[in-house]
This record gives structure tokens, sequence and C-alpha cells, in this order.
């Protein structure tokens, strides 16, 4: 499974590069809001930071606002996937995106029927809302799991990326349900290495070299 951080904290980013566990990174206009910074000069960071796909969402909603805002969007850096609402509109726009040779992302998908439209549209990803769909009491799994086997079944290439993820059980079963990529926000990514048991065990490993007195190297 393929990690992305969704996030445009530039500081988060790099930290998280820096461990070699960071394949892409998404965005949104929430998350640009919160970065406080233009949208061109913190997507340009992000793209300098990684080199696998950042995702950048046009804000537009009619099939010619989204065409010209993508072509904004694709020219700030070679590895921008232009991100596209799953509306009838959006599924033109990522029709005519991929066409040209750009990588798209279709978000705000929350069911497989959207899913579906989405990949034969040529879509590069498409992203199910797990966490959305749970607030609504509807297992976001569940969503991930009639993808994977409707994918499956017509050989699309269009991979499955679990978004709105809130917990480690989420990523846990995002993978279990065959998703491609996972897009966890910073704080979630670094709480997957986490365990109890493993502090504890580090623990006792460590009072024990201390009473031998040793030093490495």
């Amino acid at each position: 499974m393929k990690f992305f951080v969704d996030t445009a904290d530039v500081d988060e980013i790099r930290e998280l590069a820096d461990t070699g566990l960071l394949d892409g990174v998404t965005t949104n206009p929430s998350l640009i809001m919160k970065s406080g910074r233009d949208i061109t000069e913190v997507t340009k960071e992000i793209c300098s930071i990684v080199d696998g796909p950042v995702s950048a969402e046009v804000t537009a909603t009619d099939f010619d606002g989204m065409m010209k805002e993508a072509k904004v969007l694709a020219k700030i850096a070679d590895n921008i996937c232009i991100k596209l609402p799953l509306t009838m509109d959006g599924i033109k726009a990522c029709k005519h995106l991929t066409s040209a040779g750009h990588k798209t992302n279709v978000t705000l998908c929350f069911s497989a029927t959207q899913a579906l439209l989405a990949a034969k549209a040529g879509a590069t990803y498409v992203s199910p809302f797990i966490g959305r769909l749970d607030d609504m009491g509807i297992d976001g799994m569940e969503l991930i799991e009639e993808m994977r086997l409707i994918f499956d079944n017509y050989e699309f290439e269009t991979q499955i990326l679990a978004a709105s993820i809130r917990s480690v059980n989420h990523v846990k079963d995002s993978a279990l349900a065959g998703a491609d990529v996972a897009t966890i926000p910073p704080a979630t990514l670094k709480a997957l290495v986490k365990h109890p048991l493993t502090d504890k065990g580090l623990e006792a490993f460590l009072a024990d070299w201390a009473k031998t007195g040793q030093t490495i190297g």
C-alpha cells in the first residue's frame, strides 16, 4: 500500500518525507486555507519535497472552469495530480485531462457506482471518503471492498485512494480491503508505528544494556 499524507503543512511533509515512507501528498481547499499561504506558492514547495504525485484541487464546479484551473495547476510542477469533484462535470473534465496525459484524482466518492464512473473516465485515483461514511453509520470499508471487486472485474487501472481516514484501524482495514493508497493525516501516519508493547520491550532492553556498562563503537 502507498502512503500519501493529507496536509498542506510543508514542515510536516518534510519530516515524513525524511522517513522514506511517503509516496505522495493530497491537498484540498480546506487544507490550503489552514496553511495560510498562497495556493501556487505552497503547492510548488510541496512538489519540490516529494517525488510522488501531489493532488491539487480545482475549485470551479463547471467543466470550462475546471479545465481552466487545471491548466494553471498543471503548470506548477510535473508531479501535480489534478483533483476533481465526483460530479458529471468533474467526470467530463477527468476524461479530457487523462486523455491529455495528466494524472487525476476524483474525490468525494461515496458509492461504488460513482467510483465506476470515475474509473470509466480513466481517473488515476478515485478517493472514497471512509470517515464521512462512518459518521453516517455506514461502513466505509464496504465501499472499498465493492470498488476493489468492480475494478478487478473489469481490470480498471484506476487506483483506490482511501481518504477521510481518522484512525490507525482505518489504515489497517483499508489495506485489508485492498485499497491501493491511503491518504493519512500526519498525526495518524505517525501513530502507525506506536504500540505499548514496543515501548515496554525497548525500555527493558535499554535497562538491561545499561547494567552491562558497555557501549557500541
